[in-house]
């Protein structure tokens, strides 16, 4: 049987599965196009619900301010928008624009997101189309933001001009074109720019040739006009990160795809260790729904990387479950099949390279580059600590002064934080000043437990979120700091924040993770590692806010007694479940 005969029943579907209503939906948008396009046009202010599921696509949420809800009043509608920018680049035109943006027409922030993008809030469906545009016309991409399809690919944001960086950098950039759609990027042209093809994806030479081969085999998923993906598009988000050997500051084994570059003494890209699988997301009280981390796939050589990623994100798109959504990331694909089982079939119909065995890597470390760094000759980059990624007030007006001043280069982190780039030594004393002004006088030390804690934006925007996330953290941290400042205790906690179970903030990797499970209330989860290497475990199901210094007092106490020579994380595993689930229990 060829293989276009195999999925002429029900493309991109290797089981020929009979669809879902929401795979349904995919399948008669014309690529995403229908019915956002005659929507946009309507006075109403809000989209319909299949509208919202596609505008995901385009980049977009479609919300409501809780705070603003009133009996018998219409929902304060408007959109969120979320850029699709690898590895946290934002070039200093396109990051001006956000901003105006942000200001006229969003609520007057900007948000850097867990996956290195900038979010903008507020924006009213009416001005949606001006917004994208805007975006679009200063060289800048929300497709493929959201929605089941790659998302943003993650890379390490440092620009260092040394070592494997600038080989990562580089396949961030090639896995993101080409894992990009090709109908949906013209139903997204015609959208938001009225079809100006000026403005499409130019990817190297090199990545097109991958692409050339999305058409062949068992890659080409039936569809012409979308050969990867096809006419229903993913069976769920998808995810992928590129590193360097020891520098975690991707979470890399939460990703369906992380891969770490190895380059040669010149630079060039050797190879990757890759690694499939990982994911946060879960439903409370849905136990076969989990986070998982990683599975190591094996060494691949240079010139066949980008072959091997389009080649596992095809089997992923043939072989999801696309009945129960929730069920539908590749981590359940691969824990129910097994890794032995996804490699044989990627060998036997995706991948016909040699796949390797792995190569050795240092110790992971969470890296976040805050502070001065010299970025190559006669250039610096200063990392700038943004708790929670939340850009506002007097601190937003002063970084869109140097950035239009000195027309810096910004980038992302996936901790949230801000690179100021391509600083010239002669600008680093005017810059030091400038950043004083605005209060960040030693942005290299921020204080222990603020420095790599994250959450999610939860209320009052997200319609996922069951409780407060940002809003509450610094206060959380300050009673955390006081807390150990109380119990003598230096070192620090990895402390990470959601307002519901799906893990935007990745909590189920920290060593303290709070996960929103009610009004004030939060599952905590324990154990993980400072460097991202290992889940942490639930503990308690729904643990009231107001009690979380009483119910960690033991533990800490305990900590501290063993010495503190492991990480908080390392004690608690070490520990074992049936001791911390004893020292939780003198609490209650």
């Amino acid at each position: 049987m060829t293989a276009g005969t195999e999925r002429q029943f029900s493309p991109c579907i290797a089981t020929g599965a009979e669809r879902s209503k929401f795979e349904q939906l995919k399948a008669d948008s014309d690529h995403l196009r229908d019915p956002l396009l005659e929507e946009l046009s309507n006075t109403l202010p809000q989209f319909s619900d299949g509208a919202v599921q596609l505008l995901k696509f385009h980049g977009s949420y479609q919300q409501d301010n809780r705070d603003n809800r009133q009996k018998g009043q219409d929902k304060d509608w408007q959109m969120m928008l979320r850029l699709r920018s690898p590895g946290g680049r934002i070039p200093a035109s396109l990051y001006l624009a956000l901003d105006e943006l942000a200001d006229r027409l969003g609520n007057g922030t900007m948000r850097a997101t867990t996956r290195q993008a900038f979010q903008l809030h507020g924006v009213r469906k009416h001005n949606l189309k001006e917004v994208i545009g805007t975006i679009v016309r200063g060289m800048g991409s929300t497709l493929a933001a959201c929605g089941d399809i790659n998302r943003n690919v993650m890379c390490p944001a440092a620009p260092y001009d040394k070592g494997a960086y600038p080989a990562a950098r580089q396949l961030a950039d090639d896995i993101a074109d080409t894992l990009s759609p090709q109908a949906a990027e013209g139903a997204y042209l015609d959208l938001w720019v009225d079809g100006e093809l000026s403005y499409r994806l130019k990817p190297r030479r090199a990545v097109k040739q991958v692409r050339e081969r999305q058409q062949q085999g068992a890659v080409f998923s039936g569809d012409a006009s979308e050969p990867l993906y096809g006419g229903t598009y993913l069976p769920r988000k998808f995810k992928c990160a590129v590193t360097v050997p020891g520098d975690n500051s991707v979470d890399l084994l939460t990703q369906d795809i992380g891969l770490v570059a190895f380059a040669d003494a010149g630079g060039a890209l050797k190879g990757c260790n890759v690694y499939v699988g990982g994911g946060m997301g879960r439903t409370h009280n849905k136990e076969e729904t989990f986070a998982r981390t990683a599975d190591p796939l094996g060494y691949v050589d240079a010139e066949h990387v980008l072959d091997l990623v389009q080649a596992i994100l095809a089997l992923q798109r043939d072989y999801g479950d696309r009945q129960t959504r929730r069920h539908a990331r590749m981590k359940y694909l691969i824990h129910d099949q097994g890794i032995a089982w996804f490699k044989q079939e990627l060998k036997l119909r995706y991948f016909p390279h040699p796949i390797k065995g792995m190569r050795l890597e240092p110790k992971a470390k969470l890296e976040d580059y805050l502070g001065w760094h010299r970025q190559s000759a006669g250039l610096w980059f200063v990392g700038i600590p943004l708790l929670c990624g939340r850009l506002s007030g007097d601190l937003k007006r002063g970084l869109r002064e140097l950035v239009a001043t000195y027309q810096l280069e910004v980038r992302l982190t996936p901790n949230q934080d801000l690179l100021l780039c391509n600083i010239g030594t002669a600008q680093r004393a005017t810059l030091r000043e400038a950043l004083a002004e605005l209060g960040i006088t030693t942005p290299e030390e921020p204080s222990l437990l603020a420095r790599h804690a994250i959450a999610c934006p939860a209320l009052p925007l997200c319609g996922l979120a069951v409780t407060e996330a940002e809003r509450i953290l610094p206060e959380v941290l300050d009673r955390l700091d006081a807390q150990l400042r109380r119990l003598e205790i230096s070192k620090s906690i990895l402390v990470r924040m959601t307002g519901c179970p799906n893990g935007c903030a990745r909590p189920y990797m920290a060593e303290l993770g709070l996960v929103g499970d009610g009004v004030n209330q939060y599952q905590l989860w324990l154990g993980g590692t400072p460097n991202l290497q290992r889940l942490a475990e639930p503990y308690l199901e729904r643990m009231p806010l107001e009690r979380l210094e009483s119910t960690l007092e033991p533990l800490l106490l305990g900590w501290k007694a063993a010495g503190g020579r492991r990480s908080f994380g390392d004690y608690v595993h070490k520990l074992g479940r049936s001791d911390v689930v004893s020292l939780l229990e003198t609490t209650r």
